[in-house]
């Protein structure tokens, strides 16, 4: 298993963001239905967390057959789908991900959001990560696809008129006002003998597909 820790700040408060969240969960959902394929919701309901009271439980199955590049499509059954389950006890949830066909596969992200620019080491409050095993992904500067990027969506290019925030320029984590951090928490797990160390280090490079969302 390869567990590595991911902090990512945002110019926001913690309750702004959860209002932000829920919309991106909603978007995240329509946009995998597509293709003929869709989101099944297996469960939705509250459960009670020992450290962090009541929240939300919801269960996913989430079709992706379609979405598979051709080489992959030789490897894997005609219909599976991937199982996401969420528990959201905000400002701290966890989120499993597993594969129909893959059982000795697992992705499990623990995140806790708070007002700081990332400077909490042992946000857990168990165990802290291994400095090196910790990694800041900084929204203006970290380079992403072309086919993702959006100039109306470029953190050096877009203002709020609502709240007069931003553009956002170089070394502003140190002092913007408001800001917040999500620490993400990230285990993967691919328990299978001569592919586990490769597939568990190709999750963390492609991390971007599953960091941002919750």
């Amino acid at each position: 298993m390869l567990m590595k820790e991911y902090r990512i700040c945002m110019p926001l408060t913690v309750d702004e963001y959860r209002i932000g969240q829920l919309y991106m969960i909603s978007k995240h959902s329509c946009e995998q239905s597509g293709g003929g394929e869709g989101v099944e919701v297996m469960r939705n309901e509250a459960d009670m967390h020992p450290q962090h009271g009541q929240g939300q439980l919801t269960e996913k199955r989430i079709y992706l057959s379609s979405k598979l590049p051709a080489w992959a499509r030789a490897f894997a059954p005609r219909f599976f789908y991937v199982t996401e389950k969420a528990w959201n006890f905000y400002p701290y949830t966890i989120t499993e991900y597993s594969v129909s066909f893959l059982p000795k596969f697992s992705i499990r992200i623990e995140t806790r959001f708070e007002n700081n620019n990332g400077d909490n080491d042992n946000v857990f409050g168990d165990t802290p990560t291994p400095p090196e095993n910790v990694s800041f992904l900084d929204i203006l500067s970290d380079p992403i696809p072309e086919r993702h990027y959006k100039e109306s969506e470029d953190p050096s290019r877009w203002m709020s008129s609502k709240t007069g925030r931003g553009p956002l320029e170089k070394g502003w984590r140190d002092d913007h006002k408001p800001i917040m951090c999500s620490y993400k928490r990230v285990q993967c797990s691919f328990e299978v003998y001569g592919f586990q160390t490769k597939t568990e280090d190709f999750i963390h490079k492609v991390r971007r597909s599953f960091l941002f969302l919750y």
